[in-house]
């Protein structure tokens, strides 16, 4: 029987950064030669960009993507070791999903930790003294650029009542919950909860208490990736 051949076997690349140092994605963008908006949106726009993989490459790549300012994600974690959860209709989807506080990086000039603090009062109706960096991710990087990063919030106290963000929209009646921590990440694992930024956080939050807090960032670190100011 002759055996066709195969495609060639491409050769593994060190378990390494790119600069040597410990495994790390790697930089490497590629210069558009070409971009359009594909559709423009109520909220997103489509971007179509084309660019070659290599310089002199005579394929050009053709690709759509969401251009995202990115976000920011809180697993508020109170003194009985339970998680502040909200629970938000998401209609791609058509469920109301249990989620942690997030929310956009839309508005200029505003830090990382501010973003995160302004989104725990206006969708949580909590205050927090303690701020760390659990995780940061990119939620579909084949279509978007969208980037998370996911604090840790901790010495959390409620905003006073008349203090409160009024939440209209999708947001406008959403139930809030406390729930215990290892319930939460058991969900998660069950298959029962399914938000991107909530499964990072809780199980980033896991890994972390396995090696003793040791690796939670501060809540000014560097953000390596982070989706570009437009």
């Amino acid at each position: 029987m002759t055996r066709r051949p195969g495609p060639p076997v491409t050769a593994p690349v060190p378990y390494t950064g790119h600069d040597g140092g410990p495994v790390a994605d790697v930089p490497a963008p590629r210069p558009a030669v070409r971009t359009e908006t594909a559709f423009s949106g109520a909220v997103w726009d489509v971007t179509r960009e084309s660019f070659r993989m290599a310089p002199d490459d005579p394929e050009v790549l053709v690709r759509e993507l969401i251009r995202h300012p990115g976000a920011v994600a809180v697993v508020a974690l109170d003194g009985q070791d339970r998680v502040r959860l909200i629970r938000q209709y998401r209609h791609p989807v058509g469920e109301e999903l249990w989620e942690i506080p997030a929310g956009l990086l839309d508005v200029p000039g505003e830090s990382l930790v501010d973003a995160a603090r302004r989104e725990l009062a206006e969708e949580a109706d909590l205050r927090a003294e303690g701020w760390e960096v659990l995780a940061d991710f990119y939620t579909t990087p084949g279509s978007s650029s969208e980037g998370i990063r996911v604090f840790l919030a901790r010495g959390l106290s409620e905003v006073p009542a008349a203090e409160r963000h009024e939440r209209t929209g999708e947001e406008a009646g959403m139930p809030l919950a406390w729930v215990p921590l290892e319930e939460a990440v058991q969900a998660v694992l069950a298959g029962r909860l399914r938000n991107p930024s909530l499964v990072v956080g809780l199980l980033a939050l896991a890994a972390h208490r396995g090696r003793d807090n040791a690796a939670l960032r501060p809540a000014d670190a560097p953000w390596r990736g982070r989706p570009p100011v437009a």
